[in-house]
Protein backbone atom coordinates (compact mmCIF):
# COMPACT_ATOMS: atom_id res chain seq x y z
CA UNK A 1 0.00 0.00 0.00
CA UNK A 2 1.59 3.20 -0.86
CA UNK A 3 0.67 5.87 1.51
CA UNK A 4 0.57 9.75 0.65
CA UNK A 5 2.72 12.20 3.16
CA UNK A 6 2.28 16.16 3.37
CA UNK A 7 5.81 17.99 3.96
CA UNK A 8 8.15 15.86 3.03
CA UNK A 9 10.57 17.62 1.28
CA UNK A 10 13.92 16.25 1.44
CA UNK A 11 16.20 13.29 2.03
CA UNK A 12 16.42 13.55 5.90
CA UNK A 13 12.75 13.27 5.50
CA UNK A 14 12.49 10.40 3.77
CA UNK A 15 14.69 8.43 6.27
CA UNK A 16 12.69 9.99 9.24
CA UNK A 17 9.46 8.73 7.77
CA UNK A 18 11.04 5.39 6.93
CA UNK A 19 12.45 5.22 10.58
CA UNK A 20 8.95 5.85 11.80
CA UNK A 21 7.15 3.11 9.84
CA UNK A 22 9.60 0.51 10.66
CA UNK A 23 9.15 1.35 14.56
CA UNK A 24 5.61 0.83 14.02
CA UNK A 25 6.77 -2.56 12.53
CA UNK A 26 5.77 -2.08 9.04
CA UNK A 27 7.70 -3.60 5.96
CA UNK A 28 8.65 -0.39 4.34
CA UNK A 29 9.41 -0.59 0.57
CA UNK A 30 10.13 2.58 -1.86
CA UNK A 31 10.16 5.94 0.23
CA UNK A 32 9.80 9.29 -2.11
CA UNK A 33 9.44 12.67 -1.38
CA UNK A 34 5.78 12.63 -0.47
CA UNK A 35 5.24 8.77 -0.37
CA UNK A 36 6.11 5.47 1.60
CA UNK A 37 5.05 1.64 0.01
CA UNK A 38 3.94 -0.40 3.38
CA UNK A 39 3.38 -4.02 3.87
CA UNK A 40 1.28 -5.38 4.65
CA UNK A 41 -1.67 -2.84 4.14
CA UNK A 42 -2.29 -1.02 7.95
CA UNK A 43 -5.47 -1.03 10.12
CA UNK A 44 -7.15 1.25 11.13
CA UNK A 45 -5.46 1.64 14.36
CA UNK A 46 -2.41 1.37 12.62
CA UNK A 47 -2.80 4.04 10.28
CA UNK A 48 -4.27 6.10 13.21
CA UNK A 49 -0.76 5.44 14.85
CA UNK A 50 1.33 6.54 11.23
CA UNK A 51 -0.89 9.59 11.64
CA UNK A 52 -0.02 11.01 14.95
CA UNK A 53 3.23 9.69 14.49
CA UNK A 54 3.74 11.26 11.63
CA UNK A 55 2.09 14.46 13.04
CA UNK A 56 4.64 14.89 15.75
CA UNK A 57 7.31 15.18 13.08
CA UNK A 58 5.52 17.73 11.24
CA UNK A 59 3.97 15.10 8.21
CA UNK A 60 0.53 14.61 7.60
CA UNK A 61 -0.93 11.89 6.00
CA UNK A 62 -2.83 12.30 2.87
CA UNK A 63 -6.50 11.04 2.33
CA UNK A 64 -7.75 12.00 -0.82
CA UNK A 65 -7.21 12.65 -4.44
CA UNK A 66 -6.95 15.97 -4.79
CA UNK A 67 -4.42 16.48 -1.44
CA UNK A 68 -2.33 13.82 -3.08
CA UNK A 69 -2.17 15.23 -6.62
CA UNK A 70 -1.31 18.84 -5.19
CA UNK A 71 1.12 17.52 -2.77
CA UNK A 72 3.00 15.94 -5.28
CA UNK A 73 2.90 19.08 -7.59
CA UNK A 74 4.90 20.61 -4.89
CA UNK A 75 7.32 17.29 -4.44
CA UNK A 76 8.24 17.48 -8.10
CA UNK A 77 8.90 21.05 -8.19
CA UNK A 78 10.87 21.16 -4.80
CA UNK A 79 12.55 17.77 -6.34
CA UNK A 80 13.60 19.55 -9.21
CA UNK A 81 14.59 23.18 -7.84
CA UNK A 82 16.32 22.32 -5.07
CA UNK A 83 18.06 18.87 -5.39
CA UNK A 84 19.11 19.08 -9.28
CA UNK A 85 20.49 21.53 -11.70
CA UNK A 86 18.13 23.87 -13.39
CA UNK A 87 20.49 24.94 -16.15
CA UNK A 88 21.21 21.27 -17.43
CA UNK A 89 17.73 20.72 -18.31
CA UNK A 90 16.19 24.01 -20.02
CA UNK A 91 12.91 22.37 -17.68
CA UNK A 92 9.27 23.83 -19.52
CA UNK A 93 7.45 23.46 -15.49
CA UNK A 94 4.07 23.11 -17.25
CA UNK A 95 4.96 20.45 -19.66
CA UNK A 96 7.32 18.72 -16.32
CA UNK A 97 4.39 18.58 -13.86
CA UNK A 98 1.84 17.52 -17.12
CA UNK A 99 3.95 14.75 -18.24
CA UNK A 100 4.81 13.63 -14.62
CA UNK A 101 1.79 12.88 -13.12
CA UNK A 102 0.18 12.40 -16.65
CA UNK A 103 -2.49 15.30 -16.55
CA UNK A 104 -3.53 18.17 -18.26
CA UNK A 105 -1.47 20.90 -17.08
CA UNK A 106 -5.08 23.32 -16.60
CA UNK A 107 -6.52 20.90 -14.29
CA UNK A 108 -3.57 21.09 -12.24
CA UNK A 109 -3.15 24.15 -12.24
CA UNK A 110 -6.62 25.16 -11.26
CA UNK A 111 -6.10 22.34 -8.14
CA UNK A 112 -3.41 23.74 -7.20
CA UNK A 113 -4.53 27.07 -6.91
CA UNK A 114 -7.75 26.17 -5.40
CA UNK A 115 -6.10 24.08 -2.74
CA UNK A 116 -2.89 26.93 -1.92
CA UNK A 117 -4.18 30.11 -2.66
CA UNK A 118 -1.06 30.38 -5.12
CA UNK A 119 -0.92 29.86 -8.52
CA UNK A 120 1.96 27.00 -9.27
CA UNK A 121 3.88 29.78 -11.31
CA UNK A 122 4.30 31.80 -7.63
CA UNK A 123 4.82 28.58 -6.27
CA UNK A 124 7.91 27.81 -8.29
CA UNK A 125 9.45 31.35 -7.95
CA UNK A 126 8.87 31.31 -4.50
CA UNK A 127 10.81 28.17 -4.15
CA UNK A 128 13.59 29.19 -6.51
CA UNK A 129 14.20 32.16 -4.40
CA UNK A 130 14.84 30.28 -1.39
CA UNK A 131 17.05 28.66 -3.10
CA UNK A 132 19.09 31.69 -4.45
CA UNK A 133 19.34 32.03 -0.68
CA UNK A 134 20.72 29.19 0.07
CA UNK A 135 23.44 29.85 -2.38
CA UNK A 136 23.92 33.48 -1.50
CA UNK A 137 24.33 32.16 1.52
CA UNK A 138 26.95 29.64 1.08
CA UNK A 139 28.93 32.11 -0.95
CA UNK A 140 30.50 29.90 -3.15
CA UNK A 141 28.97 31.33 -6.27
CA UNK A 142 28.74 34.47 -7.53
CA UNK A 143 25.30 36.14 -8.99
CA UNK A 144 25.83 35.19 -12.64
CA UNK A 145 26.99 31.09 -11.79
CA UNK A 146 23.86 31.00 -9.48
CA UNK A 147 21.51 32.52 -12.29
CA UNK A 148 22.91 30.08 -14.79
CA UNK A 149 22.20 27.33 -11.71
CA UNK A 150 18.70 28.03 -11.41
CA UNK A 151 18.02 28.13 -14.81
CA UNK A 152 17.52 32.27 -15.27
CA UNK A 153 17.74 33.95 -18.50
CA UNK A 154 19.78 36.72 -16.86
CA UNK A 155 20.72 37.94 -13.67
CA UNK A 156 18.64 41.00 -14.14
CA UNK A 157 15.71 38.71 -14.51
CA UNK A 158 16.62 36.81 -11.00
CA UNK A 159 17.48 40.53 -9.36
CA UNK A 160 13.98 41.99 -10.58
CA UNK A 161 11.86 38.24 -9.29
CA UNK A 162 14.62 38.11 -5.83
CA UNK A 163 13.81 42.07 -5.07
CA UNK A 164 10.04 41.31 -6.24
CA UNK A 165 9.47 38.71 -2.94
CA UNK A 166 12.40 39.89 -0.85
CA UNK A 167 12.29 43.77 -0.54
CA UNK A 168 15.81 43.25 -1.40
CA UNK A 169 18.33 43.29 -4.29
CA UNK A 170 20.75 40.06 -4.14
CA UNK A 171 23.61 41.97 -2.94
CA UNK A 172 21.49 43.91 -0.29
CA UNK A 173 20.10 40.10 1.17
CA UNK A 174 23.90 39.01 1.30
CA UNK A 175 25.68 42.19 2.21
CA UNK A 176 22.43 42.05 5.52
CA UNK A 177 23.93 39.52 6.48
CA UNK A 178 20.71 38.03 7.53
CA UNK A 179 19.28 34.72 6.14
CA UNK A 180 15.48 35.18 6.74
CA UNK A 181 15.31 32.19 4.79
CA UNK A 182 11.83 29.58 5.30
CA UNK A 183 11.79 26.26 5.45
CA UNK A 184 10.45 24.53 1.77
CA UNK A 185 7.82 23.40 3.29
CA UNK A 186 6.51 26.73 4.80
CA UNK A 187 6.22 28.08 1.46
Amino acid sequence: MVLHIKNMVCDRCIMVVRQQLQNIGLNVGDVNLGSADVQPEPNSEQLSLISSQLKLLGFELLDNEKDRIVERVKSLIIEKVHHSDLADTHLNFSQYLSESLNKDYAYLSRMFSDAEDTTIEKFIIQQKIEKVKELLEYGELNLNEITWKMGYSSSAHLSAQFKAITGLTPSQFKASGKTNRKAIDKI
